[in-house]
């Protein structure tokens, strides 16, 4: 099946094409495109990647959003970083610090809740551990779960929770 339209002196020509004679042919490209896709796939020690795009249950805020809900008691905000960056810049104001390496962390985050539909932001520095985790809690069935992609430090979605001046307090281990 073709999904692009055809150029017009193609037309009769595809039109005499059955559609086993296309299932049959291998072209040259398709062939060499398949052997490279299994290369990188073998080169990248078995792991593939997938950009998930969000669920029904995942939704993206801006750092701005996510304090006034915050402070409004709407959501659970949760800042997913490592101790050393809490204690580098401090957390967001109103976060819950839990760090996403604890082997109880959909746990964690489901303990944290004030209810069991409250929504549940994640922030991280750049926004990319926070949309992983997203994915992580979804599977373990949180919902609704909101992604922060700025992060604390800023990334190509804006310039991030830091450099919108948004309160942070200190944290202490």
């Amino acid at each position: 099946m073709n999904v692009l339209p055809e150029a017009p002196f193609l037309a009769h020509h595809n039109a005499q094409r059955t559609c086993s004679e296309d299932m049959m042919k291998v072209s040259r490209r398709r062939l060499l495109g398949g052997a490279t896709a299994a290369l990188a796939f073998a080169g990248s020690g078995g792991y593939a990647y997938l950009e998930l795009g969000p669920s029904s249950a995942q939704q993206e805020l801006s750092p701005r959003e996510v304090l006034d809900a915050v402070r409004a008691g709407q959501v659970l905000l949760v800042d997913i970083r490592r101790p050393d960056e809490w204690a580098d810049t401090g957390i967001a104001e109103g976060a819950v610090p839990i760090d996403l390496r604890r082997d109880d962390f959909a746990d964690a985050v489901i303990a944290a809740r004030a209810t069991t539909d409250q929504p549940v932001a994640l922030i991280c520095a750049r926004g990319v551990r926070s949309r992983r985790m997203t994915v992580l809690l979804d599977e373990a069935g949180v919902a609704p779960i909101i992604d922060i992609p700025e992060g604390m430090l800023g990334s190509l979605a804006g310039p991030g929770w830091l450099k919108r001046d948004l309160p942070v307090t200190a944290w202490n281990a």
